[in-house]
């Protein structure tokens, strides 16, 4: 009777549990397109994407290799994963949901779709679906644009958002509009999320410690923070509004990857002594090995039988 109750309560939440294994996208969201048609040319991005930020969980496509987590991750390549949508696919990327992260503030919507390029290329009855332009709920019919100005004086980015479509081009207002700075790992964002005026538009301050390349650029990205409505429309470009990168030599100075000449000093030693140290033990358990063989072969010349002894007279011998 004592187990009764525990068998019960698992019988009632299986089902709920295994009903949360399900991820349901919105509908809304389902049938998504990208904006532009996927070619080799968007699969080796792709690949480039997949590797660096998915194949430590989800492992080779098609080599179910994949990290072991409950649930599983999954392989891309099949069918399970493959029959979403592209639209849910990229919601998941986009938004993540329990051990898989939200790629959001990793990549860019462009970026997610290229990903989606990749995955899609182990699919061979897979046939894109290409949304030609991007439009907005907030502005039926229109295609919406960013384009960027860097103002080197105030240290400002000025992004703004228009709205065109056959007959005139309006602002896009009201739009929450973020910036990011590109870095190895990811995006960096800048400034604090801006709302676009009535023109359009929404400045941005660069900071002045922002890191960038060796000639002090900076490859910098504007989106829109609700890309669910005003679409998943970026724009890119390169400023020179950064710090220099003038790195050192990582073996100008002693440090622990140098080579001997350069290495710390109480490694070169701690090296040199535990070297010694081996050998001398090594040397004292040979040396102790010889006095054990000459001891035993002494031990076992004076416990041979007197027959085995050689006559000390002719008597003796006769």
């Amino acid at each position: 009777m004592k187990y009764t109750v525990p068998v019960i309560m698992c019988l009632l939440l299986l089902p709920s549990l295994s009903k949360g294994q399900d991820w349901v996208v919105p509908e809304e969201r389902k049938g998504r397109l990208s904006t532009f048609p996927f070619t080799e040319e968007t699969r080796k991005e792709g690949e480039r994407l997949y590797n660096i930020n998915c194949l430590s969980c989800h492992g080779t496509p098609g080599k179910n290799n994949s990290i072991a987590l409950v649930p599983p991750p999954g392989d891309p390549a099949t069918e399970k994963i493959q029959r979403n949508s592209d639209g849910e696919i990229f919601h998941k990327v986009t938004v993540g949901r329990g051990q898989m992260p939200s790629f959001r503030s990793v990549m860019s919507a462009e970026e997610i779709w290229k990903t989606v390029s990749y995955i899609r290329s182990f699919n061979r009855d897979y046939v894109q679906r290409v949304m030609q332009i991007i439009t907005s709920s907030a502005y039926p019919g229109a295609q919406i644009s960013l384009s960027m100005a860097y103002l080197e004086a105030e240290r400002q980015v000025i992004v703004r958002a228009m709205a065109t479509d056959e007959e005139k081009s309006v602002p896009v207002t009201n739009a929450g509009v973020r910036l990011f700075a590109s870095r190895y790992f990811g995006a960096l964002a800048v400034d604090e999320e801006k709302l676009t005026d009535k023109n359009g538009v929404a400045a941005f301050v660069i900071p002045a410690g922002l890191p960038g390349d060796t000639a002090g650029n900076v490859s910098i990205s504007a989106r829109f923070t609700d890309e669910e409505v005003f679409g998943s429309v970026t724009r890119d470009t390169v400023i020179q509004a950064g710090l220099k990168n003038r790195a050192g030599s990582l073996v100008a100075q002693r440090a622990m990857w140098n080579s001997v000449r350069k290495a710390p000093l109480w490694v070169i030693l701690s090296y040199g002594i535990g070297v010694l140290a081996v050998w001398g033990f090594i040397l004292l358990v040979m040396l102790k090995l010889r006095d054990i063989y000459t001891v035993g072969s002494a031990l076992r010349g004076n416990l041979r039988p007197a027959s085995d002894q050689e006559p000390t007279n002719k008597q003796e011998a006769i």
